[in-house]
């Protein structure tokens, strides 16, 4: 018993040591200060990524239990996405030392992918995400994204998803009528003016996707199928040699992850083929359903259970660090 409860506090150890070494790195090498409370209080960034790296181990320890992650992952994601917002409106309203820098870029996902076009040069963003797919596979769409955290909370509002159609004709549509747009404006210098305008209008429109279908067939429909740098994750996922499986031997095709699924990767097609969809995202609210312990993390030559915790220690890691320093 002392055993597994001394196990139980090694992945928050391993979370917190993380988070603050990331941290320290940025406290101290780079200027004009990331951390917040640098920014307010000359040596507070000590204390905020001491505080940061505590959240991030008491999230990391609640989540070792498949139980409570659909719990911990949907409101903790949230209230990333609240903090993320709500910086914006302060740096805007009421102190520019809330916003990242001087240069103020729409707090719409899609620039990610499109900013870094239309301006010819990558963003800290745009390199943060970079760096999220290759560490952590596609847990940017499930941990780490400000508008996904939105649309979670309204999918969850009905109970069971209903079947997405024609999903990737849309996704494929969508991400390539965004890096053309990108490219012809560049192209014909059109001014920053008329481009924002362009983007907070995709940005308006993807508002209203999570409003109203994400809300109407309680899968993830602006994650899924409108969001282009959703649909780049989804294609560049093998990055990470990280997988969600289901074990054939053991599994019933009761359907019950499907119903827990609001990325439509869990469709009945997908569990008799025992092979989680494309838009999957290894967020793991699917494993809590399964009665036969038939849905795994894997990992190169590693058992499933480390697979899971290793899993663990990437995502909360990188949502406790990004949750101090991603602003626009």
């Amino acid at each position: 018993m002392k055993g597994s409860k001394l196990q139980s506090f090694r992945l928050p150890a391993a979370v917190f040591a993380l988070v603050v070494m990331l941290l320290t790195i940025v406290q101290v090498k780079v200027d004009p200060p990331m951390l917040l409370l640098e920014r307010f209080i000359p040596g507070g960034g000590w204390a905020e990524l001491i505080l940061i790296g505590i959240y991030g181990a008491v999230v990391s320890y609640h989540m070792q239990d498949p139980l409570k992650v659909h719990v911990w992952r949907k409101y903790t994601w949230f209230s990333f996405s609240l903090i993320f917002l709500a910086q914006l409106m302060l740096g805007l309203l009421a102190d520019a030392r809330f916003l990242m820098s001087g240069d103020l870029h729409l707090p719409v996902p899609m620039m990610i992918l499109a900013g870094p076009i239309y301006r010819g040069h990558p963003s800290i963003m745009s390199l943060l995400f970079v760096s999220t797919v290759v560490i952590s596979g596609p847990a940017w769409c499930s941990h780490l994204c400000y508008f996904g955290g939105l649309d979670s909370l309204a999918a969850t509002k009905k109970r069971r998803p209903v079947p997405m159609h024609n999903k990737w004709a849309l996704k494929s549509t969508v991400l390539l009528l965004v890096i053309a747009s990108a490219i012809f404006m560049r192209w014909l210098q059109i001014p920053v003016g008329t481009s924002t305008l362009l983007a907070a209008g995709f940005g308006v429109v993807g508002l209203g996707v999570i409003l109203f279908s994400s809300r109407a067939t309680g899968n993830m429909v602006h994650c899924t199928a409108y969001c282009p740098l959703g649909t780049v994750v989804n294609l560049t996922r093998f990055v990470n040699p990280l997988r969600l499986t289901i074990d054939r031997a053991s599994c019933t095709e009761c359907m019950a992850c499907f119903r827990s699924c609001r990325y439509d990767a869990l469709r009945p097609s997908h569990i008799r083929k025992a092979k989680p969809g494309l838009t999957c995202t290894l967020c793991g609210d699917c494993i809590s359903t399964c009665h036969e312990n038939s849905i795994r993390y894997r990992f190169p030559f590693l058992s499933a259970g480390s697979a899971r915790l290793l899993y663990l220690c990437v995502t909360v890691t990188l949502h406790a660090t990004t949750l101090a320093l991603a602003r626009i």
